[in-house]
């Protein structure tokens, strides 16, 4: 693939994305050569293989037990505390978690890495100094603290449609098993299940609601024979037996309800006007009776706690057992 772009081109990728791709410059960009020491254990195997990646943060060898978890960028609140979790659970025993930096499931994939203190590479469909979403570039600069940012792509590149294939593959190909938590018919996460497939990778899914859209793509993994997981135990269960004897034993903190911290009134009023489905702020307002100044710094308080889950829109969720 040709990894020059002309000027029109990323004119015509900066409209689309309406100037949300921001560069960000001057970061520690290191270059792997394929043959390398450095090159990951899993993808130097390969055929395919880029022939060099470009890395912010550091690939060490325990990135070799690692799993990609992915799914719907349009993930539902179910599918983006499934991948939290499930995150959370695998980095706590030591497993790195490999996914694609994009909103939705993969955003809860890296988020739920960190906050178990463990391990996460973001592998990106454009050059490791241009983040997208832009939204994410705080996310990003934390992955590359505890872990790495990874593409195949030049410094500089633009996330233009025909990269993420090629980064689907990469995905993949780090990895011994692919997670998908959520996806549509037509999505990109089932061409990464289709690139571990080829490549002799577990394939996973995570069952969901029969009637939501973004769980017809994991059903017909499932359908087509994919291992069904319902949590970190199922992924572990589903390595290679070389590579389970790597993996640590874990308690996850605060994973009790009864270690949360109390809350005040009008946080408990708020926390009962939410519930599983996504809910406006305005809404949120009226059911708890908060005012809006005072509703919407309590809301952050609650996020940042890990009570409650804002999505796409300015909608909340509350999180389960919460």
């Amino acid at each position: 693939m040709d990894l020059k772009q002309s000027c029109s081109e990323m004119n015509a990728v900066d409209a689309l994305l309406g100037g949300r791709v921001r560069r960000d410059a001057g970061r520690d960009v290191r270059r792997i050569e394929r043959g390398g020491a450095a090159y990951p254990l899993h993808l130097a195997t390969v055929a395919a293989a880029p022939e060099a990646l470009y890395v912010r943060g550091h690939v060490c060898d325990d990135d070799a037990l690692a799993v990609a978890i992915v799914g719907s960028r349009r993930a539902t609140p179910y599918g983006l505390e499934v991948a939290e979790r499930l995150a959370a659970e695998l980095a706590a025993r030591g497993v790195t978690v490999v996914s694609g930096l994009a909103r939705g499931i993969d955003t809860a994939a890296h988020q739920g890495a960190l906050s178990a203190g463990g391990r996460t590479i973001a592998v990106l469909g454009s050059g490791v100094d241009v983040i997208y979403p832009s939204e994410n570039r705080r996310l990003a600069d934390r992955i590359a603290e505890c872990g790495a940012l990874v593409s195949q792509f030049v410094p500089g590149t633009r996330p233009l449609p025909y990269n993420f294939p090629e980064r689907n593959r990469v995905i993949a190909g780090l990895s011994l098993g692919v997670v998908v938590v959520e996806a549509a018919e037509r999505s990109g996460s089932l061409i990464t299940a289709g690139f571990a497939a080829e490549l002799g990778r577990e394939v996973m899914a995570v069952p969901g609601r029969i009637t939501s859209v973004e769980s017809r793509g994991t059903h017909r993994l499932i359908q087509d024979g994919a291992a069904l997981v319902q949590d970190g135990e199922d992924v572990i269960a589903a390595l290679p037996a070389r590579w389970r004897a790597c993996v640590g034993a874990a308690v996850l903190p605060g994973d009790r309800v009864e270690d949360a911290a109390p809350v005040g009134e009008d946080h408990g009023r708020l926390l009962g006007a939410l519930g599983e489905d996504p809910i406006g702020i305005d809404d949120i307002i009226e059911r708890s009776g908060v005012a809006s100044g005072r509703a919407t710094a309590l809301l952050l308080e609650l996020e940042l706690d890990g009570r409650i889950r804002q999505i796409e829109g300015k909608r909340f969720v509350r999180m389960r057992g919460r």
